[in-house]
């Protein structure tokens, strides 16, 4: 059995960690096909405070403390592994912990650097000529990322990386699916996101501009840190979201809104796990527009598509309810069968067999 040593954010609470979703759908289906995983997350931003699962039986996650020294201990475990992910953004000491992890690792083992907001991560490197990955990038045999398309690719590989590979948000059928709506999510427009320096402008243009335009339609705010966000006074706040509550929230509206953070939507081919996970619960999507969406969902049919706030507006404002309902379960039927975890997972079992793996040959009789 493979094993993985997986070293990212947080797989137990989605609370300021977008990217829960995504590891719980990969790993999930790794593990069903014969993955022994681990993964380590530090217990910073009181992420351990709102989990939102329990330690799950397809995978050994351990919680270690935001010191130095929990660090290379748990760093130390990547000795034990076959294949070694360091994911980005795991929000403790994250220059170190790939030092260490790297460092630990066996030589035979493979190396992952696993990018969860790549066209960030390049923009950095861009502009940082000393940034640590630059000299990290020398061990590391594979880049996975988040998503990204071509730009990304070619981005790492300009910095030196030897393969990199978007590995893309998806669905986990068993997770986000339709379910009965429920009246506290009631509303003509639901958004939810937590508030980030790139994406707080975008929010403004898309969301707060369209629910002022539309003040007879009811708009619904889910995610941190907007408590002290002027809005108009048809937004109603609901603060976190746990992701138990996910699929409610993405059934109730009319519509459900999605809006790209800055980088992803100027690199393009980057959709959120929020666009699958709404597609997947059959909600009737409004996007931002970014290049490659048409990977995804079809315009017009699987999602709506907005250029701006006044979009959005005119869309939601022409919407009834049985349209709506239309494009949900248009857009679910595309994603079951081209976009889920198992999809993914498939993937990246195609890689990692490559390097761990490799093909035997047959001695000639």
């Amino acid at each position: 059995m493979t094993k993985i040593a997986f070293y990212g954010s947080s797989l137990l609470s989605s609370y300021w960690n977008g990217a829960a979703t995504y590891y719980r759908g990969l790993i999930r289906q790794l593990a069903r096909l014969g993955y022994e995983v681990t993964f380590y997350e530090p217990n910073v931003y009181e992420r351990q405070k709102h989990r939102d699962i329990v330690p799950p039986s397809w995978c050994r996650v351990v919680v270690y403390d935001g010191t130095y020294e929990a660090l290379k201990e748990v760093a130390a475990e990547a000795a034990n592994a076959d294949v070694v992910v360091k994911a980005s953004g795991v929000g403790f000491e994250d220059e170190a912990l790939l030092d260490h992890v790297l460092a630990a690792a066996r030589p035979d083992a493979l190396k992952i650097y696993w990018d969860v907001d790549a066209p960030a991560t390049l923009a950095e490197l861009r502009e940082q000529p000393d940034h640590p990955l630059r000299r990290q990038l020398r061990k590391i045999d594979l880049v996975l990322t988040y998503g990204g398309g071509d730009p990304v690719v070619y981005g790492y590989r300009g910095f030196g990386a030897r393969e990199c590979v978007p590995i893309y948000n998806a669905l986990d059928p068993d997770t986000h699916h339709p379910v009965r709506s429920e009246n506290r999510f009631a509303c003509d427009l639901a958004f939810l996101g937590n508030r980030l320096p790139d994406r707080e402008a975008r929010v403004d243009e898309f969301f707060f501009a369209a629910a002022f335009k539309l003040p007879q339609q009811a708009f619904l705010l889910g995610g941190s840190g907007w408590m002290d966000k002027p809005m108009s006074g048809n937004v109603r706040y609901i603060g976190h979201v746990s992701t138990r509550d996910h699929n409610a929230l993405n059934v109730t509206p009319k519509a459900v809104l999605n809006i790209s953070r800055a980088s992803m939507a100027e690199n393009g081919f980057s959709p959120a796990t929020r666009v699958f996970e709404a597609a997947g619960a059959g909600a009737c999507l409004i996007t931002d527009a970014w290049a490659g969406i048409d990977l995804f969902l079809k315009e017009d049919e699987e999602v709506l598509v907005a250029r701006d706030g006044q979009d959005v507006a005119d869309i939601l404002a022409g919407l009834d309810p049985s349209k709506a309902k239309e494009i949900g379960q248009r857009g679910r039927e595309r994603i079951l069968r081209d976009h889920t975890y198992a999809h993914r997972a498939a993937e990246v079992d195609s890689i990692i067999t490559r390097y761990v793996r490799p093909p035997r040959v047959e001695a000639a009789e």
